[in-house]
Formats: structure tokens, sequence, C-alpha cells
């Protein structure tokens, strides 16, 4: 792949996955949009005619996975699916801004929301809003500023795989490493992606 081409990995089911998120990007603003992706994604993980590339369920082992699979070159979405190995996590983030729909494809993952109490430059408090472990075929969504959270697989053996369905590419967010009781201390993290294959 050229280095301008956009990420578009071939996999069984493809266009049908493409097709119903093209769909559901129409449906108006942030919040049909999200409902709506969040209908389409449970969908396309029950349905049969797809599958994922083989590389999504080969887990890296310092660090959760982040292939993207396609990119939209009409509406800008990207399409992102993450690979946790047993443990494996992320510290409480945002997404910069974006909506995104994300949901768990394969295996179990714990997802905590956070709601923001307070900011003091790059000091912000933050209390456990709730949270949940969803398996294969849910889905949830993030709409700013209703965006902090963390994921982590909990099992000790088994890998789990999720889809992200971002507004656009992010390469950027704000993660935010726990100081003081409800306080934490943001840092910006760049966000790389690994290879992928078909």
């Amino acid at each position: 792949m050229n280095a301008n081409a956009l990420p578009d990995v071939p996999f069984p089911g493809h266009d049908k996955l493409v097709q119903a998120v093209d769909a559901a990007v129409m449906a108006g603003d942030d919040h049909a949009i999200t409902a709506a992706l969040r209908t389409t994604l449970c969908r396309m993980i029950r349905d049969r005619d797809v599958h994922l590339p083989r590389c999504v369920y080969e887990p890296i082992q310092d660090h959760y996975a982040r292939r993207e699979i396609y990119r939209s070159a009409e509406h800008g979405y990207s399409v992102v699916a993450m690979t946790w190995g047993p443990g494996q996590g992320t510290p409480v983030h945002d997404h910069c801004g974006l909506w995104c729909v994300e949901g768990v494809w394969d295996g179990e993952l714990e997802i905590t929301q956070y709601e923001l109490l307070e900011r003091d430059g790059d000091r912000v408090r933050f209390r456990a809003a709730g949270g949940m472990v969803a398996g294969p075929g849910s889905a949830g969504s993030l709409i700013p500023p209703h965006e902090y959270h963390a994921i982590r697989n909990t099992s000790s053996e088994e890998v789990a795989v999720s889809v992200h369905i971002y507004k656009a590419q992010m390469q950027e967010c704000s993660m935010f490493v726990p100081s003081d009781g409800e306080w934490f201390t943001r840092a910006a993290k760049a966000l790389e992606t690994d290879a992928t294959a078909a």
C-alpha cells in the first residue's frame, strides 16, 4: 500500500460491512448516527457472511493491537479492529472529540465509564460512572463530552477482539494517569496502528 492510500484490508463480507456502515453514517446528527451504527455493528458481528481478517485474532505481547482495516474516502470514518491479549487494557482516555461506536466481536471486555468532575490545567478529577462486561455481539457508543472510559480484557487466558468505528481517523488521544484519589494527570498519547494482513 502506498503512503497516500487509505487502509482497506480485504476480508470475507468486507463489502457488506462497508455498505452497512455507509448507510448508518447518513442517519443524521451524531446521536442518530451512533444509534444506527450500534444496531449495524451488532448485526454485522452476528452475520455469518462477515469474517474479520485472521490477523486481528493475533495478539501482540507488549500492547493491545490497533489495526485499521478500513477508512472511508467518501465519509471519513475509520474502522479499527483491536486485539486484546489476556489482561491487556487501556488507561482512562478520551477520543479527542470524535464520536465512536465500539462492539465486541469475540471474547469479553470490561468497559468502565468515567464522569469528569473538575479540571485544573492538566489535572482532572474523575469518578467511575458505571461499568459492564460486554460479550460478543454487544456494542456501545461514546459521544463527546461523554467520552472518558477505560477498556480491559480481564481474562487470564482468552484473547478478545473488538471493532471500533470512529467519526474520523484517530491518531492521538488524551490518557489520564492516576495521581491522588480521584485526581488524574492528563498526558497526550500518539496512537500507532499495527500491521494488517488478510
